[in-house]
């Protein structure tokens, strides 16, 4: 293969809410926080990821949950270049299958285009492409929505890109270096940690988020490889990606149902039926998803009332009305377990964020 692009159901087409990431960045995170003296259990635990649901191997998290962990943890850690550090203390091992898969494959360009074929399978938070450009192999990678916090965005591009160079090196050689990287946000103040882990000229305000690889180490063998054992373990992911596509199309049907049903919200027997389907069965289905309906509910609502939060015409009446709280008291209990802060602090922050002064881009 000479090309591999971002599969159809690239993370990008999921709504933000929907759990179906799994958390293996969420969990580096929590290692390399706690080496901050940063404890992030009580922060994972309150966007609903305690450290019993956190070892469940059938665990899947949100564009939202992942996000508003990232955000807290680097301002916890005070360490603008968190993503880095996470990325950098990975292993293959952490992607599961699809790790074993990759170090089976013959040349570290079939490794790329395995993992970004199942990208969705390795808990990436970013949308990933591979081809041969002019200047060489080139590994893209995009944020999933555009409109996400620049903290967490940025983290995001570092941890991706980062992880990446750790784990080419463990396979193929330590002295691997990119021929070019490319970051589409602006320069941090320090460019030493991204000249030191990366060994090669880096450039921001970029176009986009880019690696080059030089042709040698795109195409140096693999020392694991093994067609017998790649070939295995690609049949085994084809059917785990059946399997994942059937439960991303659940979750987007039913946050659909649930959004354009506001500020009403179908019960539960309701959906069932939409779905020929008994309340059981739909639980279960659910519960291989790693979620709830009640969790469903609660997502779509935090999506709506923040999309309402920015518009400033609006009172906190009008919004709880319009997301299906009962009142405004409602309302604030909901925003404060999100966000830790009232809904008119939410909504400064939000618009602050958005103002056209915002230099921080991706």
């Amino acid at each position: 293969m000479s090309d591999a692009s971002a599969p159809a159901t690239s993370p990008g087409t999921s709504r933000s809410t929907s759990a179906t990431i799994a958390p293996n960045i969420l969990r580096y995170l929590a290692r390399v926080a706690h080496g901050y003296d940063v404890d992030l259990q009580p922060l994972l635990a309150r966007v609903g990821l305690d450290s019993t649901v956190m070892t469940s191997t059938a665990l899947r998290v949100s564009y939202r949950q992942g996000s508003d962990v990232i955000r807290q943890a680097v301002e916890r850690t005070g360490d603008e270049h968190l993503g880095l550090r996470v990325g950098a203390a990975q292993h293959l091992t952490a992607w599961g299958l699809l790790g074993f898969a990759m170090m089976a494959a013959d040349t570290q360009q079939e490794a790329i285009e395995t993992g970004v074929r199942y990208q969705n399978l390795s808990g990436a938070m970013t949308v990933w492409s591979a081809r041969w450009e002019e200047a060489g192999y080139v590994l893209r990678t995009d944020l999933p929505d555009p409109a996400l916090d620049p903290t967490a965005a940025v983290f995001l591009i570092e941890e991706a890109y980062s992880s990446v160079v750790t784990l080419i090196r463990l396979n193929v050689g330590a002295s691997f270096a990119p021929q070019a990287m490319e970051f589409a946000f602006p320069a941090p103040r320090d460019r030493s940690p991204f000249e030191e882990l990366f060994r090669c000229p880096v450039r921001f305000d970029a176009a986009g988020n880019r690696m080059v690889i030089p042709t040698r180490w795109a195409r140096a063998p693999m020392p694991g490889r093994d067609p017998i054992t790649y070939a295995s373990m690609l049949d085994v992911l084809d059917t785990e990606m059946a399997s994942r596509r059937s439960q991303q199309d659940l979750l987007e049907v039913l946050e659909i149902s649930i959004a354009q049903s506001l500020p009403a919200v179908p019960s539960f027997l309701e959906q069932a039926r939409r779905h020929a389907s008994s309340e059981r069965t739909l639980r279960r289905r659910l519960a291989a998803c790693g979620t709830t309906y009640e969790a469903i509910v609660d997502g779509v609502r935090r999506e709506r009332a923040e999309q309402l939060l920015r518009r400033p015409e609006l009172t906190l009446r009008d919004i709880a009305r319009r997301a299906g709280f009962a009142d405004v008291s409602a309302l604030r209990r909901a925003v404060r377990r999100w966000h830790g802060a009232t809904p008119l602090e939410l909504r400064t922050e939000l618009l602050e964020r958005e103002a056209p002064s915002d230099r921080q881009r991706v």
